[in-house]
């Protein structure tokens, strides 16, 4: 119902726990390199423990390619400058969840090659940003509340 994309990610046990919850929620995962570890990495595998199987997921060469294989969806970034609350935001079936890295957060320019609403978590002012894996999980799972949780008991 929702994909969810790491753009760079940096730290194998973060991409492992947002693996876990797009497995157990159904959400499709997708991963643009570069990466910052090695996919056959250990600290990767224990964080998705055994849920990999149950989790649909592909890596992605570019930016481009990714763009190509998401035709037409809807993408909602999530950047803390942005100018809504991720909770003020109307998902809908099909939406593209956008995450970037750890340090980095979304590159430039990346929002104007596929524009769409640029949400951001509330926070204590001064901080930099909540944990990836937790911020995925956090929007992920109002996306779908708002769905009404189907498939899940």
């Amino acid at each position: 119902m929702f994909d969810v994309v790491l753009v760079a990610p940096e730290i194998a046990p973060n991409t492992g726990n947002v693996a876990r919850t797009c497995a157990v929620t159904g959400a499709r995962l997708h991963l643009v390199r570069p990466l910052g570890f090695r996919l056959s990495d250990r600290l990767l595998k224990r964080a998705g423990l055994d849920y990999w199987a149950h989790v649909e997921w592909q890596v992605h060469d570019t930016w481009d390619d990714l763009l190509a294989a998401l035709p037409g969806a809807r993408f909602c970034y999530l950047d803390p400058r942005g100018s809504l609350w991720y909770s003020q935001m109307d998902f809908a079936p099909g939406d593209v969840l956008v995450f970037g890295s750890e340090s980095r957060g979304l590159p430039p320019g990346l929002v104007e090659e596929r524009p769409g609403p640029v949400l951001r978590v509330p926070m204590r002012p001064g901080l930099r940003s909540l944990n990836l894996a937790s911020t995925v999980a956090l929007v992920l799972y109002e996306a779908y509340r708002q769905q009404g949780f189907p498939g899940m008991a």
